[in-house]
């Protein structure tokens, strides 16, 4: 098993000298006194805490490496050689009705009022980073035309420079928490919607209250926390004014931008950048139920929650108080996870990787239901990018599982795209991309359907970032459903956790799925003994798994 190395990545921008690493601290076998580095013990010694981050900050996107012992890599999907579950009503199942372009990847979430997505994805929360601000309208356009729920997160008010407060330090105006909104509003086409995400600032600012006065938004998120760290969200800031301005606004500043030395030290240039962070939430079932009471009376239709990698026990209250509270979708983001602005170490080391706590959640979910509970609609989130990744997820957690989070991954198409436009206005684009073409139209395989949907006269308006997102979810999109009509799902309701067979016994034991050699066992001796045993190809694996949790 290789499990990450802890002091040198190329994300920190660090590497060992030697090529003997000692396992557990990282540090080089032989320790040579005179060493130019790079290692982050030299680094640290005179750049310090900046190499607790990912860099260049801001400018990058990051995940952690380490190779858990389990991952989604060691569950694999089951294929049929028959039956068609999920096809419309009254459609017969045949070779001419089960095609794979028939399967539909539609889903839903919510309680009493549903949203609808083209996709089971939607983007992670995209808040007060850099990356995000910069990059707003390649996202928002991209997953509005793409028909998928656009989160947009915590602290974009915050730090808003355009930010106005009355005197009981609420929002009266925040034009970039404005900006965002509607540009995903603009080119909405009725499939998916803007969630705005709330953390501990963001109440005491009063950010649901102006969203919903202004904007009518209907859906708002309460935050937790996510799968890359298990602290308050972090930006980095380049202006002592700005430092000083945050802090004021009531947020964590470090270094504090007030402190004489500090403010010398930095006109010193001893250091470039503030971090500004946010508080720790401190969670209780009656608060969480009386916030959630207060949103709606607000007039939210939809209150969303999103939690972290964090143990069994804020795993349950998470499930349990969301049935309670009827939330109307729980996202459950496990470790890694993580867009770059998270500090590398804990980002590696800190909670439960995505597989374990998912396998819990289904499990919490499936005892909710089996005691005639509400169980919220679920989504899981930490380190997706594919396709096979989106139908694991979904027939793990399964019939409770709706879509999949994913952050970097519907990040990068909107970057990609929006970096092909500036390498073809400076004449710079490179072979990776040129041998497709020189013009949008030759290089983005999806512009003309991007065109027929906002118009031709349109067109000109959308940022090739947006368009890169609609090409790669029309990836995901047409993988999946070759994927779903190989498992014999020509719907997302179809699909089961006997889709899924687990490559060891290990991941057997974390995720309660059959190990490969157990999986439709009783089916295979059945047939041997002369019976039918087929069914529609989807023969519940009940029976394996029991006489297994029986030996246990």
């Amino acid at each position: 098993m290789n499990l990450s190395v802890p002091n040198s990545n190329d994300a920190t921008r660090t590497t060992n000298r030697s090529k003997s690493i000692v396992p557990m601290s990282g540090l080089c076998s032989r320790c040579v006194d005179g060493c130019k580095g790079n290692c982050e013990v030299f680094k640290a010694s005179f750049r310090g805490r900046e190499v607790i981050y990912p860099g260049p900050f801001g400018e990058i996107t990051a995940g952690a490496d380490k190779d858990y012992p389990v991952d989604y890599s060691h569950l694999n999907i089951h294929g049929y050689a028959l039956g068609a579950n999920g096809l419309p009503d009254g459609v017969e199942a045949s070779p001419e009705t089960a095609r794979f372009p028939n399967v539909n990847t539609e889903t839903e979430y919510g309680w009493d009022t549903k949203v609808k997505m083209n996709m089971p994805i939607f983007t992670g929360a995209l808040g007060s980073t850099e990356i995000a601000r910069v990059n707003w309208e390649h996202f928002a356009i991209g997953a509005a035309l793409t028909g998928i729920t656009l989160v947009c997160g915590e602290n974009v008010c915050g730090i808003d420079p355009g930010l106005e407060l009355d005197s009981n330090h609420k929002i009266t105006k925040s034009p970039e928490m404005d900006r965002r909104i509607e540009a995903y509003r603009r080119y909405h086409q009725g499939k998916g919607e803007i969630l705005i995400q709330m953390n501990v600032e963001d109440t005491r600012l009063g950010v649901a209250e102006y969203i919903i006065k202004k904007h009518k938004i209907t859906s708002i998120e309460l935050k937790w926390g996510q799968g890359a760290k298990c602290i308050g969200g972090e930006i980095k800031v380049g202006s002592l004014e700005r430092a000083i301005e945050l802090k004021k606004r009531g947020y964590i500043v470090t270094p504090d931008p007030l402190d004489p030395l500090i403010q010398q030290s930095f006109k010193d240039g001893a250091f470039k950048e503030f971090e500004r962070h946010s508080r720790v939430g401190f969670i209780s079932e009656e608060g969480f139920l009386a916030e959630v009471d207060r949103l709606r009376k607000l007039g939210f239709k939809r209150v969303t929650l999103k939690t972290g990698a964090y143990g069994l026990r804020e795993l349950a209250m998470a499930i349990k108080w969301s049935s309670k509270a009827h939330i109307d979708l729980l996202t459950i983001d496990g470790a890694p996870g993580g867009t770059g602005m998270s500090p590398w170490r804990m980002m590696q080391e800190w909670g439960v990787p995505s597989i374990y706590l998912h396998s819990a959640a289904a499990f919490f979910a499936q005892t909710l239901a089996d005691q005639g509970e509400r169980v919220p609609h679920l989504a899981f989130g930490g380190g997706f990018s594919s396709e096979d990744g989106i139908f694991k997820a979904l027939s793990l957690g399964a019939p409770f599982t709706k879509a999949v989070c994913m952050g970097r991954a519907l990040m990068i198409p909107g970057m990609v795209g929006k970096n092909i436009a500036k390498w073809m206005a400076s004449n710079e684009l490179p072979r990776t991309v040129s041998e497709f073409g020189q013009t949008p139209e030759q290089i983005f395989v999806c512009y003309e359907k991007v065109r027929d949907i906002v118009g031709k006269d349109e067109m000109s308006k959308i940022p090739l970032g947006a368009v890169g997102i609609y090409c790669y979810s029309d990836k995901l999109h047409v993988g999946l459903q070759q994927i779903m009509a190989g498992a014999r799902c020509f719907s997302l309701p179809a699909i089961t956790r006997n889709e899924l067979m687990s490559l060891t016994e290990e991941c057997a034991g974390v995720t309660r799925i059959p190990y490969v050699m157990d999986s439709y066992l009783d089916d295979a001796m059945t047939i041997l003994k002369g019976g039918s045993g087929g069914g529609n190809g989807h023969k519940s694996n009940a029976a394996a798994l029991l006489k297994k949790e029986k030996k246990k």
